[in-house]
């Protein structure tokens, strides 16, 4: 069904229209008819699958401009909710709807001002959103559509007392919107009191990266890591590469290492200041920068168009982080690189992303490069040698 179909005011339909948008993904077509009729709903569907549409569009046809915080939308992280905001912003491009952004990180100087003037839609981090409630900037009384994004995210980071509260504040007449791409039980049991009656929208979950990924993992001793994500980066054609790194300081000294070899690069986590954050990710968006070395905080959510390589620095700790992170690239049926640096103490890791994507990953050497001596390399040559043994027994078969 194309978007014309799903009950959308024209205004909103010419501005998709002009977003390019042509035909709503799963998620879209099954959330914004009930989300026009004012159900509650709970949608488990992985990030890329146009959850941020899913709930905005509708939304916006609901409220009526010119009332103070008709709808809260409660976001994880800081980029997280300047990327909502940047998208509900184009949505309403031909309506009056005011839409503003509270987050830690920057002066709340500003954002008081923007609260004074007054906004319908309000995209918030829960910790920021409180310390406003807490001075008096904010009142929740007149929200009628709350919509909690990434909830498992959320969970991950702690944020789930600070959104209950939140919660709790708002008006128990409204409609709540659940969007996550899991629902573990600690959600399971906040949905039986933040939600009505829910219709409950299940997107197949995606365990696997996109078949326009190539991946591999790269054994390497741990002295060597940085030499080979060297070297790697030398004999690559990259256009964009995003760099993942388990720890801030890793992040900090790569790029720094980086910058004295001419690349130019940016770097994101929570350490940096909110306006080096936003530069980063605007730069590397923009091509200003040609690397983007990030923690985790830029694999759940952000779209970021266009990356050709992501390289793992770190095997990740959770085997669905690996598919957050190396769906950055691949997108929209591009071809994408990922490479991920695997040391002895990481191996355990890396068995279970393979058991969560159902493959084997291939295991690959550079050429050229002075390798130590690895306990990996014998697992390597150990394999090999059984599979020739395997074809050989084969041909002596028939």
């Amino acid at each position: 069904m194309p978007f014309n179909g799903l009950g959308l005011s024209d205004s909103l339909l010419k501005s998709i229209g002009e977003l390019g948008f042509e035909k709503p993904t799963p998620v879209q077509a099954k959330a914004i008819p009930l989300i026009l009729q004012g159900k509650d709903i709970i949608a488990s569907a992985q990030t890329g699958t146009g959850k941020t549409a899913a709930f905005g569009l509708p939304t916006l046809d609901r409220l009526e401009p010119g009332k103070r915080i008709q709808c809260l939308v409660l976001e994880p992280t800081r980029e997280l909710a300047q990327q909502v905001v940047d998208a509900l912003e184009s949505y309403s491009k031909h309506r009056k709807t005011r839409v503003g952004v509270v987050y830690g990180g920057v002066k709340y100087g500003r954002q008081k001002e923007m609260l004074e003037r007054g906004v319908d839609i309000l995209v918030a981090t829960p910790g920021r959103l409180l310390d406003h409630i807490g001075q008096g900037n904010i009142s929740l009384k007149n929200v009628q559509v709350l919509i909690l994004d990434e909830v498992d995210r959320m969970l991950d980071m702690g944020f789930l007392p600070d959104v209950s509260r939140l919660i709790k504040m708002c008006p128990k007449e409204r409609q709540t919107l659940f969007f996550s791409a899991t629902i573990p039980a600690a959600i399971q049991s906040m949905m039986k009191w933040v939600l009505n009656d829910p219709e409950v929208i299940e997107i197949g979950r995606n365990r696997s990266a996109a078949e326009t990924v190539t991946h591999a993992f790269y054994p390497v001793v741990e002295q060597q890591k940085y030499d080979l994500l060297i070297k790697l980066l030398e004999q690559t054609q990259f256009e964009s590469v995003l760099i993942f790194t388990r720890t801030k300081l890793n992040a900090d000294l790569i790029s720094r290492r980086l910058e004295r070899l001419k690349h130019s690069v940016g770097v994101l986590h929570s350490d940096r200041a909110q306006g080096e954050r936003t530069a980063a990710l605007k730069g590397f968006k923009s091509g200003k920068f040609e690397v983007l070395v990030a923690t985790d905080i830029a694999a759940r959510g952000l779209d970021i168009a266009g990356v050709t390589h992501v390289i793992n620095y770190d095997v990740p700790l959770n085997a669905e982080d690996y598919v957050h992170r190396i769906g950055r690239t691949g997108r929209a049926e591009k071809e994408g690189d990922a490479f991920t640096l695997l040391t002895e103490d990481e191996l355990k890791n890396a068995g279970a992303i393979e058991h969560y994507v159902g493959q084997k990953i291939a295991r690959k050497k550079i050429e050229n490069f002075n390798y130590m001596y690895s306990r990996l390399f014998e697992e390597e040559e150990k394999n090999a040698s059984r599979k020739a043994k395997s074809r050989a027994y084969g041909r002596l078969s028939r």
